[in-house]
């Protein structure tokens, strides 16, 4: 039993922790108050973004979730509250720059809205969107042909969740093929959401297929775990692979 233990965790891990400060930038996370699932009040928002600095990031992008069916926001929602954000921030003199972008839901008004509104985007013309947990969409490929159409480039968040994937790696493939970029949720490396879900991501590091690492931050628990991760082999070798974009933006 040791053994068995230790085949599946001792050798991911480093003696020394990983630095994330080179990185420099973090491009998902909930930090706008009181619009989603994660940060709930300012003081929330400010021990957050207080704690990323801590970490070596020197900016975050932050991605509040649009979804026709729960979080309804907007992108003038998302910009006030980024207003406010960075007011305070700079009030309590934390040492980090703050802008939005949105996590979008695929879903029929995403596929509208880019016919007929500006989408939130970060860096390039990168835009972040998720897609359902219990199913892969079928207009997931003609999306992404419709954003590079629009001069947009697709940003799927935290690939290595969709567990419908896990047993057709060719799937992760596919998108890759297809031009969509793979963000990797950093704490998916400890094994945080699932043991499959590590090895998924631990496997999507090796292949060389992760363009951007995201915390996908919510709340103080996301933050303790990330003193965990920094000694994940996995993340070693992925920021010395000069493969992520996130110190571009």
């Amino acid at each position: 039993m040791i053994q068995f233990v230790k085949n599946i965790f001792g050798t991911s891990k480093s003696t020394s922790p990983a630095d994330l400060s080179v990185l420099r930038t973090d491009i998902h996370s909930h930090f706008i108050p009181g619009i989603d699932d994660g940060a709930q009040t300012m003081e929330d928002s400010l021990a957050l973004i207080r704690g990323m600095a801590a970490r070596g990031y020197k900016k975050v992008i932050t991605t509040p979730h649009i979804m026709s069916d729960h979080f309804r926001n907007t992108p003038e929602i998302i910009l006030g509250g980024l207003e406010k954000v960075r007011n305070a921030v700079k009030d309590e003199g934390i040492d980090i720059t703050i802008d939005a972008a949105a996590e979008y839901y695929l879903d029929f008004e995403l596929t509208e809205k880019l016919k007929t509104q500006k989408l939130l985007t970060f860096g390039n013309n990168y835009l972040l969107f998720e897609i359902s947990f219990m199913n892969a969409p079928d207009n997931l490929f003609q999306f992404s042909f419709d954003l590079h159409t629009n001069g947009l480039k697709p940003v799927i968040a935290h690939p290595e969740r969709y567990t419908y994937w896990h047993d057709k790696f060719e799937n992760y493939e596919k998108l890759v093929d297809k031009g969509i970029l793979l963000q990797l949720n950093l704490l998916s490396l400890t094994g945080h959401y699932s043991i499959p879900t590590k090895k998924i991501a631990e496997r999507l590091c090796k292949e060389g297929m992760i363009s951007f690492l995201g915390s996908d931050c919510h709340h103080p628990g996301h933050l303790a775990m990330m003193e965990r991760v920094v000694y994940e082999r996995s993340l070693h070798e992925l920021l010395a692979s000069g493969k992520l974009l996130n110190n571009t933006l």
